[in-house]
């Protein structure tokens, strides 16, 4: 039996982008050291991260501005080795910080407050329809707290199925909510 050639080379890499948001107890602490921990992740290379951003809640259920962030990172992983490492994350954390979340808490949509969430907002080209995940992220249209990071750090990157930049896609929102860079927002009452 002939042994199989072994191939040299380097594992596919693909560019992606995750979304970093928190608006519990120490929003920036939180987002920071979930930073921290996707850099510590072997097959995880972290490019380049926008600068924090103080957003605006929507809808009824929050009360507190949210600190966001976006991560541009290469990675040899799959996609759903990605939203593994990033739920991992969201678990981690929260057990750190005496939140008793489980595995199944951290699923992405989930009605939940978390005191982190990371989400794939891009992976390459791909476009994955599980129920599980979906990418690109089906909220990344219409949200400036995501548009904004990004436009930071990849203007001109396309949106796999709307074949628009995220210039064009910010161009695009029609009701934006408010996005403050951190620390420039006049309400310091309700910092944390």
């Amino acid at each position: 039996m002939s042994e199989q050639p072994k191939f040299r080379g380097n594992p596919k890499r693909t560019q992606a982008f995750i979304g970093l948001g928190s608006n519990e107890g120490d929003r920036l602490g939180f987002v920071q050291q979930s930073m921290q921990m996707l850099k510590d992740v072997s097959g995880i290379k972290v490019l380049e991260c926008s600068s924090l951003y103080e957003t605006e809640p929507i809808g009824v259920e929050y009360d507190k501005w949210f600190v966001n962030a976006v991560a541009a990172i290469e990675t040899t992983l799959s996609c759903k080795a990605l939203l593994d490492v990033v739920l991992d994350i969201e678990q981690r954390l929260a057990m750190m910080h005496g939140k008793e979340d489980t595995l199944k808490d951290c699923i992405p949509g989930a009605k939940r407050r978390r005191i982190i969430d990371l989400d794939i907002l891009f992976f390459g080209n791909s476009i994955v329809e599980e129920e599980e995940l979906r990418v690109p992220h089906p909220n990344v249209p219409f949200r400036a707290y995501a548009l904004v990071p990004l436009l930071e750090i990849a203007p001109d990157f396309q949106h796999p199925t709307l074949k628009k930049t995220v210039t064009q896609l910010h161009e695009s929102l029609s009701k934006p909510e408010i996005v403050y860079l951190y620390g420039t927002r006049g309400d310091k009452e309700n910092r944390s």
